[in-house]
């Protein structure tokens, strides 16, 4: 059990790894539609270029949009609109019309011929209304629509739309019917009457109309004719015309989801999950071999393969939703964000490996990834020091204008015309360039949650105005002024040779931080000429020397500053000695533990922290220069640079004897800016 505790313990990481790999592989399949692909690619107006095809089954051709849609028309044109319609109403509007007409007429009380002739007309006006219904509601059914009144679920009649009468068009009705032989006084009382009376006794009844209509559709037939096995379907050189294009279009939906779906099924999760699982492979393999320090940290794999599933993710909803809208998904925010965080190689390789990924699902796949691949390798060409916002402006505009050079040129191959083009993906593409600037506060959402560190933190870290650097400059004025110039000088080796610059001076700001707990106790901030370390012995005069290393990582960590700032604050000693004080305490005891006074390291693991080793050596070494020449500056840099090597303090760090001399040469020609000769100016 213990051995079995033991092995895994050792090779946890790499157990991780293979965890990651397989939890990353089946969830990208599981995105990935569970179909075969199509294995020809056609257009309508195009020459088949294969060879001649024959049917490989037999198949239905299935109508195109635009026909299902005409019928769709044609069949809700013609379904009929079903109405309720209430009997009893027509009885209460009868018996109220003989109230009021009593009452409005009540002088004459049928004693007149008029009146009565007037009655009858208007019981007649009312049967002519419900005999056919008063709408409850103005609706916007066209006049020649089919209308069936229905009462208690009977069927009562059958009539047009523009048969039922509406209660606004009331008084053009009676205008109609009474406007012979009637005074307008009287006309006037039996508009009031009927406005009085007349009540809707027709509503629309639209769940059974709802339900007819679905009926209907659901009849609509989704195919015409139907092709027999092995039917040629087209030749080699034959234009792909309509006809051709549904059959083909027909075969293609018919081998990706019937035949697939039901035969092999389990064949087509084999194949994705082979050739997904590849491509990743490929990755690990990539950081294996070219960034071993990136494939160390689990949590940087993890970074790197939840991006990938991201974009994957996000490329497929938006798929799913509508096809079209594919080039809205901002992809080359991967490299952007991989660069940020890493190297632009790195980023590009990701890049590319997602985009053969989505090649499997996307439409017009070599489109999709030549274009996809373009955007990325200009991103990365493009894109440097990205905690610039211009330059983030600047780049996006030209990745965005490759995307409508590039589209254009493919659609113009194809159609070999610009009529037809669709000038809606070109907005497509610029949404895509708006969405890629939301890497900016991506980029800060991945700092928090993976503990990544960007150009943009070091640039904000970098500021000598923020707290941390301001109490150091405070409480330990020296350290602060020899933290500036080891910056200076770190800075400017790093980019003789290609390193991390900004990296290193951000680390080399913060890398002697732990002397703000006992300044006075470095010589840099002894002011009054008085040093404490006279008080004490050699061995706590050196632990205290040492100490500041273990205290600037606590301090460190209480500021919340970055692992990557905190690796030079570990190793800027790396494992060496301190060596005023052990020839001191040598000098009184012959057998000093050498231990005692080495830092405990450990020793630089990377160019940027061996960089900042030599140059704060150097920096505080020159402060002892009495009379400096060049020929003294020189000797001094190589000496001082030769006994780290001899020590063995670079042999951890990826740094080449052909950089250490650049570096040197740096070195070299920065000190003696510093400390140049002037002549002296007569009084």
């Amino acid at each position: 059990m213990n051995t079995l505790l033991n092995k895994w313990y050792k090779n946890h990481a790499l157990i991780y790894k293979v965890l990651l790999f397989v939890v990353t592989t089946f969830f990208i399949v599981y995105l990935f539609p569970k179909t075969g692909k199509f294995r020809y690619s056609f257009e309508k107006g195009k020459p088949w270029q294969s060879e001649n095809l024959y049917a490989p089954f037999n198949f239905a051709i299935k109508k195109s949009q635009q026909e299902i849609d005409k019928e769709k028309v044609e069949v809700e044109r013609n379904s009929p609109v079903y109405f309720d319609a209430d009997l009893e109403v027509k009885k209460e509007v009868v018996s109220d019309y003989v109230q009021y007409f009593n009452q409005t007429f009540k002088d004459s009380s049928y004693l007149k011929i008029q009146d009565a002739e007037l009655y009858v007309k208007g019981k007649e006006f009312i049967n002519k209304l419900y005999n056919n219904g008063v709408l409850d509601f103005e609706y916007s059914y066209p006049d020649k629509k089919q209308v069936i009144l229905a009462s208690s679920n009977t069927v009562q009649k059958e009539l047009l739309y523009g048969d039922l009468y509406e209660l606004n068009s009331l008084r053009k009705l009676i205008d109609q019917d009474f406007s012979k032989n009637i005074s307008d006084d009287r006309k006037k009382k039996m508009i009031s009457v009927f406005f009085d009376v007349v009540k809707p006794n027709v509503t629309l009844n639209e769940n059974l109309t709802k339900q007819v209509l679905d009926e209907e559709l659901s009849k609509i037939s989704l195919t015409r004719g139907s092709i027999e096995k092995d039917q040629l379907i087209v030749s080699k050189g034959q234009v792909v015309e309509d006809d051709q294009f549904d059959i083909l279009d027909s075969l293609k939906s018919e081998y990706e989801s019937q035949t697939w779906n039901t035969a092999n099924y389990n064949w087509v999760l084999v194949a994705y999950t082979l050739l997904v699982a590849l491509t990743l492979l490929m990755l690990l393999l990539f950081l294996r071999k070219y960034r071993v320090e990136v494939f160390q940290n689990n949590t940087k794999v993890t970074f790197i393969f939840f991006n990938i599933a991201l974009m994957i993710t996000l490329t497929t909803v938006v798929i799913n939703y509508n096809s079209q809208y594919i080039y809205v998904v901002p992809l080359c925010i991967l490299p952007l964000v991989l660069k940020a965080f890493f190297d632009a190689r790195l980023g590009l390789f990701s890049h590319v490996l997602t985009v053969l990924l989505l090649g499997f699902i996307v439409p017009n796949s070599y489109e999709y990834m030549f274009l996809q691949i373009i955007a990325g390798i200009v991103t990365i060409l493009t894109v440097s020091e990205l905690y610039k916002r211009a330059n983030l402006f600047i780049s996006v505009g030209q990745i965005t204008f490759i995307y409508i050079i590039a589209y254009f040129a493919f659609f113009v191959i194809h159609e070999g015309q610009l009529t037809g083009m669709k000038w809606e993906t070109f907005g497509l593409f610029v949404l895509c360039g708006l969405a890629t600037l939301f890497v900016q506060p991506l980029i800060y959402m991945y700092e928090k949650i993976f503990g990544l560190v960007s150009d943009v933190s070091l640039l904000e870290l970098s500021d000598t105005n923020t707290k941390l650097l301001k109490e150091l400059s405070n409480r330990a004025p020296g350290t602060f002024h020899h933290s500036l110039n080891v910056a200076n000088l770190a800075e400017a080796s790093a980019n003789e040779i290609g390193a991390n610059a900004m990296l290193v001076r951000v680390g080399a700001l913060y890398h002697d931080i732990g002397k703000m707990k006992n300044p006075t106790y470095f010589t840099e901030n002894q002011s009054t000429g008085i040093n404490p370390h006279n008080e004490l012995s050699n061995l706590e005069s050196a632990k205290i020397i040492i100490g500041h290393t273990i205290k600037g990582i606590e301090i460190a960590k209480k500021h919340n500053l970055p692992d990557r700032v905190i690796d030079f604050i570990r190793t800027h000693h790396g494992t060496s000695l301190v060596y005023y004080f052990y020839m001191k305490e040598k000098s009184v005891n012959e057998n000093v533990n050498v231990e005692d006074f080495k830092y405990p390291g450990p020793k630089p693991f990377s160019k940027e922290t061996a960089i900042l080793m030599m140059c704060d050596s150097l920096e505080a070494a020159s402060k002892s220069l009495k009379e400096p020449t060049t020929t003294k500056l020189n000797e001094f840099v190589e000496n001082i640079i030769d006994k780290q090597m001899e020590s063995g303090q670079f042999l951890n760090a990826n740094i080449t004897f052909k950089e250490i001399q650049s570096i040197k040469k740096v070195l070299k020609h920065k000190l003696a800016n510093i400390y140049h000769l002037r002549i002296e100016y007569p009084e």
